[in-house]
């Protein structure tokens, strides 16, 4: 990738910066940035590069993308429980999506550093109160009280970001994402008695399949752990990601720092790497051509990710991937799409035209969540799982018509259950059959809704026999019907 000798972390500074914070105190704000830019990095260069290899990879259909979490993590929610509880539902989505592909997925949590939230307002009406927006952890409080931002919050993001990353390090690392024990991952919640037998069929095949394996000294090892390259034994990649929003803080964790030697062109070969995650994407809100984030992004060496949503003009996309990846590097760009079901068939098939003419490799990821939103009767806010699958077949039969290819899906969910042992109620319907009246029993989010454990396997699912049908020699449209019928009986 190349990168003018104009930019550097901080040549944002002279461009217009959307979602931009306000904060009272600037020598404070210098003061703690000081602090991090200090502090070691949370994420390596090595794991950055195998990254980037492994999105090359999905590029050229050898792998698949699952790109799931939060859509804001809380610092309250940093409990041993809750981060065990999201990578065991994204352990359980992976197996199930590479049961029905036979083939590897990448994982990249929305987790370890998902704090910061962008938003369409900078005041918000509460009661009679009109206060100033809630930005998330890392920038004020939800509190209506607590909504001053504070620097020293971006110092907690740091520390909290790395709680996580040593939990997840050490699950890994222990096992966890062994698959001689799956069901550790835990179904002991899941009401849905359909989802508990398709995946204890899909445990317990696996588990035919290892004895048989090591029956005739054909274990394999590391190999038959959750799909993916490995760094030791009996660890699966995960990586991290979040919204590169708040560039101050994003800048005080970029470092110069030596390319791994088997990439390096000089023996002496540094690169600028964001440490504060693998992967960082650019909002729909900040994707301006000329302004600070898109500046700032252009110059590092991570993988990145690019919100597309129907203001997205063609020509503009286009663009804008010639800023960030002007060498066309693999494995370089995601494109993650969110229109609504209502009007991905509009805009989709032009922005998938226009990438293709300028042949830009990228990979195309689904995020049916963020254009579904909705808000009930009641004033709930809220999404259906019949309208986030709904844009996800169309966006699987759209790509297939246009001779492209769906790499990965997108997606808020959480695996988080409460004391008596029951999922969140945040987006109605899927096999557990959520209701209006059900949103109000446990919905925890403090922003977006999420899907919980058993509509995210359902999705998980759907994805697992589109899939298979292509696997049994059907056609891509063919296996697109087998998913709406899917979605018949679970929706």
């Amino acid at each position: 990738m190349s990168t003018s000798s104009t930019w550097s972390p901080s040549s944002w500074r002279d461009r217009t910066v959307a979602q931009a914070v306000k904060y009272e105190d600037p020598a404070k704000l210098q003061s703690v940035l000081g602090k991090i830019t200090k502090l070691p990095p949370l994420v390596t260069p090595s794991e950055i590069e195998r990254l980037r290899h492994q999105l090359a990879l999905v590029q050229q259909n050898k792998a698949f993308l699952l790109h799931a979490g939060d859509c804001a993590e809380s610092f309250d929610a940093c409990t041993h429980e809750n981060i065990t509880a999201k990578l065991g539902l994204i352990l359980s989505f992976s197996l199930i999506l590479i049961w029905g592909a036979r083939m590897p997925v990448v994982r990249i949590g929305r987790i370890a550093g998902q704090y910061a939230k962008p938003r369409s307002s900078g005041t918000e009406k509460i009661g009679d109160r009109e206060v100033p927006s809630f930005r998330g952890d890392n920038v004020n409080g939800f509190d209506p009280d607590d909504r001053k931002p504070d620097p020293e919050r971006l110092l907690s993001a740091y520390f909290h970001s790395t709680t996580t990353l040593n939990c997840l390090r050490g699950l890994l690392a222990s096992g966890f994402a062994s698959l001689n024990h799956p069901r550790d991952w835990s179904l002991s919640h899941v009401r849905s008695p359909i989802l508990r037998k398709e995946f204890e069929r899909i445990s317990e095949s696996i588990s035919d399949a290892m004895d048989f394996s090591r029956t005739i000294g054909a274990d394999g090892g590391p190999s038959f752990e959750l799909g993916g390259t490995h760094t030791v034994q009996g660890e699966v990649d995960f990586y991290t990601s979040h919204e590169g929003l708040l560039l101050d803080y994003e800048e005080s964790l970029t470092r110069h720092l030596p390319v791994p030697p088997a990439l390096r062109k000089t023996s002496d070969e540094k690169a600028w790497y964001n440490t504060s995650a693998h992967f960082v994407w650019i909002g729909d809100r900040t994707r301006q051509l000329d302004g600070a984030h898109v500046e700032y992004f252009r110059g590092i060496r991570n993988p990145i990710g690019i919100k597309v949503g129907p203001s997205m003009q063609p020509d503009e996309l286009v663009r804008l991937l010639d800023v960030v990846n002007p060498d066309k590097v693999p494995g370089r760009v995601t494109l993650i799409t969110r229109y609504g079901a209502e009007k991905i068939a509009q805009f989709l098939a032009g922005h998938i035209a226009v990438v293709q003419k300028a042949a830009h490799p990228v990979v195309w990821v689904c995020d049916p969540m963020h254009g579904n939103t909705l808000t009930t009767s009641a004033g709930v806010k809220t999404r259906h799982f019949r309208t986030i699958v709904s844009e996800l077949v169309a966006c699987l039969r759209i790509h297939s018509e246009c001779g492209s290819r769906l790499g990965g899906v997108s997606l808020e969910f959480t695996g988080e259950i409460n004391d008596e042992g029951f999922s969140v109620t945040e987006c109605l319907g899927g096999s557990m059959e959520l209701n209006e009246q059900e949103l109000g029993l446990r919905y925890q989010s403090f922003c977006d809704p999420r899907l919980n454990f058993e509509q995210s396997l359902d999705v998980a699912f759907v994805i697992s026999e589109f899939f298979k049908s292509q696997r049994q020699g059907k056609g891509n449209l063919d296996a697109a019907n087998v998913l709406l019928s899917e979605l018949g009986k679970r929706a």
